[in-house]
């Protein structure tokens, strides 16, 4: 059975950091390219950062470019997202992803983490 757990939200400042922990297990995890997703209230979730299998290869959102970074330790079946310079607009919950190395849509999700992000 696979299982994503996300931790690490929580309520801060603007302009404060928070770093996201995607812990997965129940898959091979080098098999799978990862993702962080987002939803706020009344929003459509939205793509936020993605990494592939071996973290060679990384993707962001426009609105996060430059103050977020994904990262991933295969070793621990883990993936991260830092979040520095954090503005209330990133107040949403935060979702970790699964995906098949070959397929385009994402298969597996946790249960995501809240971040808010006071002004």
């Amino acid at each position: 059975q696979v299982q994503l757990v996300e931790s690490g939200g929580g309520l801060v400042q603007a302009g404060a950091s928070l770093r996201l922990t995607c812990a997965a297990s129940g898959l091979t995890f080098t098999n799978f390219d990862m993702g962080w997703f987002r939803q706020a209230p009344g929003r459509e979730r939205e793509s936020v950062a993605a990494i592939t299998w071996n973290g060679e290869s990384n993707d962001y959102a426009d609105s996060v470019k430059g103050r977020f970074t994904i990262s991933r330790d295969n070793a621990k079946n883990t993936v991260y997202l830092q979040m520095d310079s954090l503005k209330p607009e990133d107040t949403a919950i935060y979702y970790c992803a699964a995906r098949t190395r070959i397929l385009i849509r994402y298969e597996y999700w946790g249960q995501g983490t809240q971040v808010t992000v006071s002004s």
